[in-house]
């Protein structure tokens, strides 16, 4: 009998959290006060509290619990700020009281920005020309009903016209595990980027229309747990290009056809541990995307693309930080249409001192690091703006300083002549971050790349 209770007695201690501890006392909530929550209903911000009512807690392990959901309820992305705090009933129960500041969730601004990849392109390769915009109206509510609803319409005019109408639900069940939304978008545009030469994009301009795309989708999100996503969408596509821009590049649709007909399945799954969306210092998140271009024998397209991404945030102490993200893309078959080719330098896939370049490839990896330090951080009140919403502007700066790698597969770099495909790809340098309203981060970067090329780029963009 003494070896087993030794054995035990070591495995316990060797496993965190396996061996009891005399001395862990428990306490319990009592009750569970939201305040603040002017539009927004309770149960949406309960569905994010791992802490209930009548619950026993160890004393040891409340306040990280607590923590957890304070930064759960942040980043459902509806309110400006989140207090979770304490109150004492007696030596063994507590009240918690969780203090909300809503945003303002209807917004109607006009639209005005660059039609091109980023401001990065515009600013050094397009001439600043400042024709290459696109202007219009944006108008969305982002808590339609007070269940994290959103309802958002985009009217786009000028280079690259575009309008899109979605509705989200983030549940339809009692539940509240399942999520819902359908959208419809259409882009008649004139000006199309109709291949790549030497990684950058080449852009056929006439007054005549050369491309017309209509897509409509309906998805379906559930989220059993609180930091598990699971995603799957179904879309249509209809799609038309003029004899012209088929001419100028045959492989557009491939074989010189002009129309593109598909449905398109997709899912993802995303596990999110970080504790901001914002901008992360602390967790990690993984995910897995499987997209697949064509289900029906009729449908024009036959691609499957697959995506795995990594990214891990970790304090080193004091007021550093540091995070490494990575994601990899792979995809089938290898002849594949221009217009379903995308490689590296779109969006958020890129290698930071590349961002000028458009490296088309059937797959990809990319590794991000970064190093920061937490410059300034405060809440700066605004009394002199009545509205509650705005009145409090939240501002954090962080330095940072990097080094990215990647790498794009392109087995026909030569069709356009790219220098850059199947080579290894460097950049580093040093950044400035700056962290405010509704999500809102303004990155400064100078980098140098492999190439000897030495730039500021400059972005802001709304993280989710």
């Amino acid at each position: 009998m003494f070896a087993p209770a030794l054995l035990l007695s070591f495995f316990g201690w060797l496993l965190p959290g396996t061996a009891p501890n005399p001395a862990d006392s428990t306490v319990r909530v009592g009750a569970i006060h939201i305040v603040g929550n002017t539009r927004t209903r309770q149960s949406i911000v309960q569905r994010e509290l791992s802490v209930h009512e009548n619950g026993l807690y160890s004393t040891q392990k409340i306040d990280s619990l607590i923590e957890a959901d304070r930064r759960k309820v942040v980043n459902t992305n509806l309110f400006v700020t989140v207090e979770i705090k304490k109150e004492s009933v007696s030596d063994s129960v507590i009240d918690l009281r969780v203090l909300l500041k809503e945003r303002w969730y209807f917004i109607v601004t006009p639209v005005f920005q660059l039609a091109d990849r980023n401001f990065n392109e515009w600013w050094y390769e397009r001439g600043r020309d400042i024709r290459r915009t696109t202007y219009g109206i944006y108008a969305a509510h982002q808590n339609l009903t007070g269940r994290n609803d959103r309802l958002r319409m985009l009217a786009e005019f000028g280079f690259l016209p575009k309008f899109d109408l979605f509705y989200t639900t983030p549940y339809i069940d009692r539940a509240q595990k399942t999520g819902m939304t359908i959208g419809l978008s259409y882009a008649p545009n004139k000006t199309v980027a109709y291949r790549t030469n030497a990684d950058k994009l080449v852009y056929l301009e006439s007054e005549r229309l050369n491309r017309t795309s209509l897509a409509a989708f309906i998805a379906f999100t559930y989220r059993p747990q609180f930091y598990g996503l699971h995603n799957a969408e179904l879309r249509y596509v209809s799609a038309a290009i003029s004899d012209t821009l088929a001419g100028l590049n045959p492989n557009f649709f491939l074989d010189g056809r002009t129309k593109q007909r598909f449905f398109q399945l997709s899912y993802n799954y995303t596990y999110d541990r970080r504790d901001n969306v914002q901008f992360p210092l602390r967790g990690w998140s993984y995910g897995f995307s499987a997209k697949k271009y064509g289900i029906l024998p009729t449908d024009d397209v036959n691609q499957l693309d697959l995506i795995f991404s990594y990214a891990r945030f970790h304090p080193l102490g004091g007021r550093w930080f540091s995070d490494i993200s990575s994601e990899i893309k792979t995809s089938f078959p290898r002849r594949q249409p221009y217009a379903q080719t995308r490689g590296l330098g779109f969006g958020g896939d890129l290698v930071r001192g590349y961002e000028l370049y458009a490296i088309d490839g059937q797959a990809y990896w990319y590794a991000r690091t970064n190093l920061n330090y937490k410059l300034w951080e405060r809440l700066i009140a605004l009394k002199f703006v009545p509205l509650r919403q705005f009145n409090a502007l939240p501002l954090a700066i962080y330095p940072s300083v990097y080094a990215d790698f990647g790498y794009a597969t392109n087995i026909f770099k030569n069709l356009n002549n790219s220098n850059l495909a199947n080579s290894l790809l460097v950049g580093g340098g040093l950044g400035m971050n700056f962290v405010t309203w509704y999500n809102i981060v303004a990155r400064v970067n100078y980098s140098i790349n492999l190439l000897g090329e030495k730039r500021f780029y400059f972005t802001v963009a709304r993280e989710y």
